[in-house]
This record gives C-alpha cells, structure tokens and sequence, in this order.
C-alpha cells in the first residue's frame, strides 16, 4: 500500500536545505543545457542570443536605409561597397523581467513515497533555482505580491528569506492579483486544484496588459494514478473535510476522469492566451522542468509580436 503524509505549516517554509538544492541545481543548468539540446541559447535570456534589432552595443545585421531615418545611422564604410545607403543595426541587450510565484498552501504539502521529494519542496527549488538561472543570465527576477523585481547574485537566498518572512500567503492557492508590464514574463508555480474558473481570472488578469506567462503543475505521482483499493478516507487539506469511500477502486475511475478533465481545460485556458503549461511529477527531477521552463521563456520571447 502506498503511504501518504502532509508537511505541516512550518515545512512549506523555504529552509537552508531548499536554498542550497535550489543553488546546486542551478549551478548545474549550463551543464544539463549543453548535454541535453546542445543550444547555449537555452541560457541566453540577457544579452545573448535576442537576436533583434535595439539599442545595444553587440554588431547584428546591416540593413537598406530607410528615408526618413537619421542620416547619422548610416554606415559610409559598408555603403561605399554597394550603389545603396546601408545602416548597422545591434542587437537588443535590455535586461527583462521575470515575475515568479509559489503556492505554498496546504495541499501543496503533500507527499506520497512514490515522489522523490513533497511538492512544496519541489517547487521552491524549482522557483529558486530558475531565479538563480535568469539573474545569472542577466535578467530581473521577482515574486507576484512579495518582492519587487531585482537583478541581485544572492537572488536565491533573498526570495528564500522573503517567503519565509512573509506567512500570510501560505493560505494563497493561487497569486494575487498584481499588475505585470507588458512583455514580462509570468512563472505561476502550483498544483492548480483549483476551480478552473478561478485559475482564468488569473491568468486573464496577468494577460489583459500584454503579459506572457507559463503555469507549472507540481503533481504527486498518487494524485495521477491513486493507487488505492478497499476503503479509504479522503482528506481536503485546503478546508479541512473529509470524504469516507468504499470501493477505492471504482472511485479512482471517476477521480482519473475528472483530474483529465480538469487539466485539459486549464490547457485550453492557457493556449488560448498564448500561455503554456507544463506538468512535472515529484517522482521525476527538478532538473526536466527548469529546463524546459528555461527554453519555454527563451521560446516565447523570439516568436511574439514585434520580434521580441
């Protein structure tokens, strides 16, 4: 029989061991990047790899001259080689920003001994680890409704002491409604159990102002397969009920029905917005979705409008 725990409300507090997972698999990405897609761009979130005309210092491409431009912005050198005006364009080299949000409320302190780790746990890492990434890579990183965005080398330890400090959002299944800037970035980090409804007014609230964002599902592997058979007694750990079931397995059928349901519906939501939606399980790496979230970022800044 598999066996299940729930942390208590201390333990969806970041410690040093969450912090010091978090730097470690951070310092590891570049490694993980090269040997798994062999695209450095995958870590080329500030000045690399943009590849888009702006007001940076780094050569990109010559191109005609328009009338009605400076004449100033005309490269003589590389016009004298043709029967045409040319201008040197670089490339954008402006720091983004990165807005990152944790659920840390109760259901997300549940753990099964299927899962290498609960998923609070998880997700702290996996949040603290990506905010190491993008600083490293010059990106502005901060967190929906605790702290303002900054571009600090200690981006890990502060986000830790932040969320520590700040308790009353461990009651918070879902991010507040913070105004994002256009073109930010949104890394809503949870297990989204939440009614559907309420997870849309979320998403659309960060949308309505040209905001991307990215939802990642923290699961436990027994919250996809519930293993269980005979009688079993359900817990709500967000409200506190609990539900007695007699025949486990007839009720796992409907549960893995509705969980499909509920997720194929939270995937339409967020495609609609041109947001994207990652599910990992705790029984598998933190490494596989801070890869993935990284190349998601990079993915969308280069094919939405405006060539961003």
């Amino acid at each position: 029989m598999t066996r299940t725990r729930v942390l208590p409300e201390s333990a969806r507090l970041p410690g040093r061991h969450e912090t010091e997972s978090a730097l470690s698999l951070a310092q590891r990405m570049p490694r993980l990047v090269l040997e798994a897609r062999r695209v450095a761009a995958s870590l080329s979130h500030g000045i690399h790899g943009r590849r888009r005309a702006g007001v940076g210092e780094s050569f990109w491409q010559f191109r005609p001259f328009v009338a009605g431009e400076a004449a100033q912005r005309i490269d003589w050198r590389r016009s004298g080689r043709d029967d045409r005006l040319y201008v040197r364009e670089r490339e954008w080299e402006t720091a983004q920003t990165i807005w990152l949000w944790v659920d840390r409320s109760a259901s997300m302190g549940f753990a099964s001994d299927l899962a290498q780790a609960p998923k609070i746990e998880r997700a702290v890492v996996l949040g603290l680890a990506l905010a190491d990434c993008f600083v490293e890579a010059g990106e502005r990183t901060g967190m929906l409704g605790l702290m303002s965005p900054r571009a600090s080398r200690r981006i890990a330890e502060t986000m830790a002491q932040t969320m520590v400090a700040e308790r009353s959002s461990l009651e918070d299944d879902l991010p507040p409604q913070a105004p994002i800037a256009p073109l930010h970035e949104a890394i809503l980090i949870g297990d989204f159990l939440t009614p559907v409804s309420e997870i849309s007014t979320v998403v659309e609230g960060i949308s309505s102002r040209g905001a991307r964002g990215h939802l990642v599902m923290i699961v436990d592997p027994v919250e996809e397969t519930f293993p269980f058979q005979g009688q079993a007694v359900l817990h709500d750990l967000e409200d506190g009920l609990s539900l007695r079931i007699g025949d486990a397995i007839s009720w796992g059928n409907a549960y893995r029905q509705r969980i499909a349901q509920h997720r194929a519906q939270i995937d339409e939501l967020v495609r609609r917005r041109g947001w994207t939606m990652t599910i990992h399980r705790t029984d598998r790496p933190a490494s596989e979705a801070a890869l993935r979230l990284m190349t998601l970022v990079s993915t969308s800044r280069g094919a939405s409008p405006g060539g961003r």
